[in-house]
């Protein structure tokens, strides 16, 4: 460390030369050192340091002087605290001095070093005490009156404090609302500005007493509009109101009701400038509290639709529109030569902006009333697309877009179920509007202006995303206004980019035919960018190249379009850019992806050039930056249906791909088992046995439970080759089959994989000569059980689910080879009679026949259900259950054999009930429904008996079996439920409402139109006296949201204020329960207030725009004050609902974390169990992870009692290390949604 401090005392030296050349380099040095980490300064190096630097601020040379002011921000972080207060404190001096110089200075450092203090959350007090004592000299410094400059310079400053730091300040938030609130009154048009944004920050951190003082300060000086004052007091108050309402627009809710009307009465004066101010409060206003401004609305719009076309000075006369159109630029040079005689002076823009601002505002916080504005404010927006500035152009075409993206419909799977009608109508009402939006931009597509242009092809890519198709009539326009930005060489790149960008957009979104008329238009600007030097132009048009041939000539439909003139300079200039090798990557990946598109569409017209481009290809595959995309592109030449020959690289292109086999990167490992599946389907013979045998010996590898993904590709491919070259298969298959059953032991083996598996064993023995033989195969599957057995293996050591698998391959190649399907199902009926069989044996035995039995015929079954039924009194669980499922599978099978036999067994066997109703699932799900009709009858009497049963168990059981057997016949069995919900005994009804959540699925269904008609009376038990019943409609509800919102979502006016009902706490059904000396309470209401709480939170996921967000949270607000369980639901929930809707979250955030706090400082009392202190720090992480979604809204924390909060984690060690540790594992993409599945 001496060596620093030595070179750190002879820079300070030098410091003190009279040339100031020496001075600065010096000064240079020091702030270099002083950023390096390392370095550490002893007290005694600290004080020189401070005072040289504080000595340099003071520099006659001004370079130096600001080299010095840099230089604190390093310094800060290095030294001592006392010596920042010793900065500080100087600093402070000299912002009073009488030189102007010195008071910049200081003005600047005193920032430098506010910026570099850590900030509070670090848990430093360094940020407080520094600010602290600034603050007292600041307000001093404004409230003096002399000097201007001073106090300009104070308020920047202290405005910059409390937004950074304006928490922990909060002793003095008094005496600065007070040294502040006369600025608003200063003489000094700098002033009032300046102590406009200061009072906005103080607004977000203040008390609530001292915020409301501040609201109704401002609310007495407004003067009524016919009383008279300065326009420059009114403008100040209405700024200072937008100002708060912007930093702390969520406390204003209460005020809004006296604010709102006054500043309505003020845009009519005639002041620019301050209908200006006015709208942008009421932007502010309607995006911080839109519930409140639910009243103003319609005052509020149409004071945006007034002041949207408010141009005094400027006549928009439509007949010289027209003239204009037609006319050349001379007209326009002309044009602007007049317009410039008030143009300086006109304000009148800026109150056009702030309009069409409060306008986007206005759509993007009430997206309840978009048929309203669809109706009122867009036509408005489209008439304003010919505004003559720039910037508020920028805005209205923002305004729209944000309007377009609410109509958008909702995004996943919603989507594949029907459309809700309202969103129909808003999208027709929008489709109607087309033919006006295209009108109105036709001119700006060809402006000059760049930002004009831009905005045009953001607006027409947000259009052509919310209606796909509607922008093919109006293609010459689209055409040529793109093309004139294509080929636009004089300005910048960005807008030929954004063309070529959205002409993309429109290939996807729009249907082929619409482009051919345009194709020998559209073409050559296209080509010359792709050629064109600046590697992002060219980057982006050789995409629009590839989606330009994806879409005209599509693999899949005959060719509308012959590609003989076009195809031969598409592929020249692609080829172009894929022989140089001096290229950006970007480009060189994305000429390889073309040219890969090019090949499969069109490569039947490229004669000559194919094999040229295709040694190419395989030049590009050796290359280990291009190998990815060149394999992806060779797969699309495989998988074409154009059937090209390949024979020229082949040999030399396998043995390459085989040692990509080998490689760590995974995503080239799934490429490259794409390719090669693809080649051996495409290519099968052709492909040369030495090299399919090379790639074969990478295989085995890749088949293991440590990448399933990978396995099953593997897998897949093994298939194709062996249906391809049986011969080559032969040799591997050793290796590849020891493999594969080690993999179908896995416990955790996806149902994709399996189905590869059965693919590939069925190749085996489906060749002529099979490649491995029939008995063999079953030997090796079966082996492992059997092994097992003859070891003497107590339990079964495989997984439950590897029997499974195990049986289904069992199955699948007894399906391939029916001549020996019978022989195989005799030898395991007798394995499953055997009494020396294992557990193991038997469980293989009857999964296998569950699967094999329907195949083998009726010879065995007769003596199956001797057998199965004896099964049924095995001492093991797991024989039990298999021969369960093995009767119900068996019996789908051969209905009039089984099911009589089946449900005389149900009434004669009272004690094997729940086995028997199992085994009459499997069969309802696996027969054909038309078979089953005969007996729909009486199993539907059999079922409604055992409704009443006592175990709840079997009751689940009966209710999905009628679920599975109303699915027989749905319109004749689904009405039949009325009678039963309203006559029935209570277990009766849950079961009913219970089978009725086994009739959603989340795929699209027949059945839903019907359920949809239903859904409104099944939804009425949840005012059933019964809690079971109420729980069970929740359940089904809770499904109904989840799997498929459209059931539900026009219903949600009715059912929500049943499910909110629902959430609350129930004094009868507590209880007192004695056990021995101590007394237990019992919540009974506890698990119907715990499935409305998980309702809620699925209703988050799915119908969040159908929900008044105030009234859902007063009801997640009661849960937080609720049992263990209902907390821990409602805190994921109010994270996600900061996420979703930080705004209502803000509004009553003060109220939201006192349960918090209250959760995070509980204490377990001393001596209770283990699980109680598990539980607590459960709870503990839940809230936190609530607290710290919380903390991701900016404004949260600011607020008061949050910041306070803030500060009690961080002085409590416990707590601090939790909140860290949530932070850290915050990064790991959306948590929540997992946790409560």
């Amino acid at each position: 460390m001496s060596t620093a401090a030595f070179h750190i005392s002879s820079l300070l030296e030098k410091m003190t030369s009279s040339d100031k050349d020496f001075r600065f380099m010096a000064t240079s040095d020091l702030m270099s050192e002083l950023q390096k980490d390392s370095i550490q300064l002893d007290e005694d190096s600290e004080r020189k340091v401070v005072k040289m630097m504080l000595r340099l601020l003071e520099d006659k040379n001004g370079e130096v002087q600001n080299l010095a002011v840099k230089c604190l921000g390093p310094l800060v972080g290095k030294v001592k605290e006392y010596q920042v207060e010793t900065i500080v404190d100087a600093l402070c001096a000299n912002l009073r001095s009488d030189k102007e110089q010195l008071r910049d200075i200081a003005g600047i450092g005193l920032k430098t070093v506010l910026s570099e203090l850590p900030p509070a959350a670090t848990g430093s007090g360094l940020a407080t005490n520094v600010c602290r004592k600034i603050t007292g000299q600041l307000t001093s410094a404004i409230a003096q009156q002399e000097d201007v400059a001073v106090q300009l310079e104070a308020l920047d400053i202290l405005s910059d404090m409390l937004s950074r730091l304006g928490a922990p300040l909060g002793t003095f938030h008094a005496s600065l609302l007070h040294c502040l609130l006369p600025q608003l009154s200063s003489p000094r048009l700098a002033v009032r500005k300046r102590a406009v944004v200061a009072l906005g920050h103080l607004a977000a951190a203040c008390s609530t007493d001292l915020f409301v003082e501040l609201a109704d300060h401002l609310l007495d000086r407004l003067p009524g509009p016919r009383a008279p004052a300065s326009p420059a007091a009114i403008r100040t108050l209405i700024q200072c109101l937008g100002s708060v309402g912007r930093q702390a627009g969520h406390r204003l809710g209460a005020h809004l009701d006296r604010l709102v009307p006054l500043v309505e009465e003020f845009c009519n004066l005639d002041d620019d400038e301050l209908r200006e101010s006015c709208l942008q409060a009421f932007e502010a206003f309607l995006r911080k509290c839109p519930k409140e401004m639910g009243p103003h609305v319609a005052n509020v719009t149409s004071l945006c639709l007034q002041y949207l076309k408010h141009d005094p000075n400027y006549n928009y006369n439509s007949d010289e529109d027209e003239e204009q159109m037609e006319t050349e630029d001379s007209e326009f040079s002309e044009q602007e030569s007049e317009d410039e005689y008030s143009d300086d002076d006109d304000m009148s823009w800026k109150v056009r902006r702030a309009a069409a601002k409060c306008i986007a505002a206005l759509i993007g916080s009430r997206p309840d009333l978009l048929p309203d504005f669809l109706c009122t404010l867009a036509p408005a927006l489209i008439r304003r697309f010919k505004e003559r500035e720039e910037n508020v152009k920028a805005d209205v075409f923002g305004a729209y877009i944000v309007l377009l993206r609410q109509t958008r419909p909702p995004k996943g799977w919603l989507e594949a179920v029907e459309e809700p009608t309202q969103t129909g109508s808003n999208l027709h009402t929008l489709r109607g509007q087309v033919p006006l939006v295209i009108k109105a931009l036709q001119r700006q597509l060809k402006d000059r202006s760049i930002k004009a242009r831009q905005g045009c092809f953001s607006l027409l890519t947000e259009l052509a995303a919310v209606l796909p198709g509607s922008l093919a009539e109006h293609m010459p326009v689209l055409v040529s206004g793109t093309i004139f930005s294509i080929a636009d060489r004089s300005s910048a790149s960005t807008i030929r980019m954004d063309a070529l960008a959205f002409l993309q957009g429109l290939l996807g979104t729009e249907p082929a035919e619409a482009f051919h008329p345009h194709l020998p238009t559209l073409l050559p600007p296209v080509m010359a960018c792709v050629a064109d030097p600046f590697y992002k132009i060219a980057a982006e048009a050789l995409l629009v190249l590839q989606e330009l041939v994806r879409t005209l000539w599509p693999l899949d439909k005959p060719r509308m379009l012959d590609p003989e003139p076009y195809v031969g300079e598409m592929s020249a200039a692609t080829l172009a850019r894929l022989r140089a090798t001096d290229l950006d990557q970007e480009v060189k990946e994305r000429a390889i992806s073309c040219m890969g598109h090019l090949v499969g569409h069109l490569g039947d017209r490229l004669g000559d050039d194919l094999e040229p481009t295709l040694l190419l290809l395989l030049d590009r595959l050796r290359n280990e930056i291009t190998r990815l995309p060149t394999v992806k592109a060779l797969t699309l030449v495989a998988v074409s249906p154009l059937r090209l020959d390949m024979q020229p690289i082949l040999a030399e292109a396998l043995p390459i791909l085989a040692s990509f086999l080998r490689k760590n990167q995974r995503a080239l490992r799934l490429a490259t088992l794409a390719a090669l599946d693809a080649l051996a389907q495409s290519q099968g013979l052709n492909l040369p046995p030495p090299a399919v045998r090379a790639v074969l010996a990478e295989v085995p590898a890749l088949v293991s439970e440590s990448d399933m993904h990978v396995a099953q590709l593997a897998v897949d491919f093994l298939a194709t080759v062996t249906q391809a070259q049986p011969a080559s298969l032969a040799e591997v298959s050793g290796p590849v089959l020891s493999e594969l059953l080690r993999l179908l032991r896995s416990p955790l083996l996806p149902a994709g994989v399996l189905a590869a598996a059965e693919g590939f064993l069925q190749a085996l023995v489906g060749t002529r000569p099979p490649c491995v033989e029939y008995a063999e195969l079953i030997t090796l599957l079966t082996a492992p059980v059997y092994d097992q057995a003859a070891d003497g293996g107590g339990g079964p050591g495989l997984a439950k689910q590897a029997f499974h698998s195990l049986a289904r391959c069992v199955a699948a190649l007894s399906a391939a080879c029916p001549q020996e399907a019978a022989g195989t199902a005799n030898r395991l009926v007798c394995d499953a009679r055997s009494p020396h069989s294992s557990t193991g044996v038997k469980v293989l035995a009857f999964l296998s026949l569950a699967e094999v039995g329907q195949v083998a015929g009726p010879g065995p079954q007769r003596e199956l259900k001797a057998v199965l039924l004896d099964a049924l009194g095995s001492p093991s669980e797991d024989v039990r259950a298999a021969a369960s499922y093995a009767l119900g599978r068996v019996g789908a099978g051969n209905l009039p054999d089984f099911l009589p036999f089946l449900l005389a067994q149900i009434e004669a066997e009272p004690r094997r009930q729940y086995l028997l109703l199992h085994s009459l699932r499997e069969a309802l799900g696996a027969a054909q429904p038309d078979s089953l009709k005969p007996y729909a009858e009486d199993i539907w009497a059999l079922l409604f008996q055992r409704c009443e049963g006592a175990e709840e168990g079997t009751r689940g059981v009966v209710a999905e079996c009628i679920g599975k057997l109303v699915l027989v016949n749905p319109p004749f069995l689904l009405p039949r439920f009325r009678k039963q919900l309203a006559a029935g005994q209570p277990h009766t009804r849950s079961t009913v409402i219970t089978a009725v959540k086994f009739l959603i699925s989340d795929q699209p269904h027949p059945i839903d139109p019907l359920l949809k008609s239903f859904i409104g009376e099944f939804m009425e038990s949840l005012q059933d006296p019964d809690l079971n019943v109420r729980r069970a409609t929740l359940a089904f509800f809770n499904s109904a949201v989840h799997n498929k919102p459209s059931l539900v979502r026009d219903l949600l006016d009715d059912i929500l204020p049943l499910l909110y009902q629902e959430t609350k706490i129930r004094r009868d059904l507590i209880r007192e329960v004695e056990m021995g000396p101590f007394k237990h309470t019992v919540d009974d209401g506890l698990d119907v207030r715990k499935a409305a709480f998980e309702c809620m939170y699925s209703l988050l996921e799915s119908c969040l725009g159908q929900l008044d967000i105030c009234e859902f949270l007063n009801h997640v607000e009661d849960g937080l004050k609720d049992h263990y369980d209902i907390r821990m639901l409602t805190f994921i929930m109010l994270a996600r609902l900061a996420a979703l809707c930080p705004v209502p979250v803000l509004q009553r955030v003060d109220r939201l974390i006192e349960p918090l706090r209250a959760t995070c400082t509980a204490k377990v009392k001393a001596g209770s169990v283990k699980q109680e202190f598990e539980k607590q720090d459960e709870l503990k992480r839940s809230a936190m992870r609530a607290v710290a979604a919380l903390l991701t809204i900016p404004e949260v924390g600011k607020s008061p009692i949050m910041a306070d909060f803030s500060a009690q984690i961080r002085t409590n060690p416990e707590l601090a290390t939790l909140f860290e540790s949530i932070q850290d594992s915050a990064s790991a993409p959306s948590t929540d949604s997992m946790e409560l599945s």
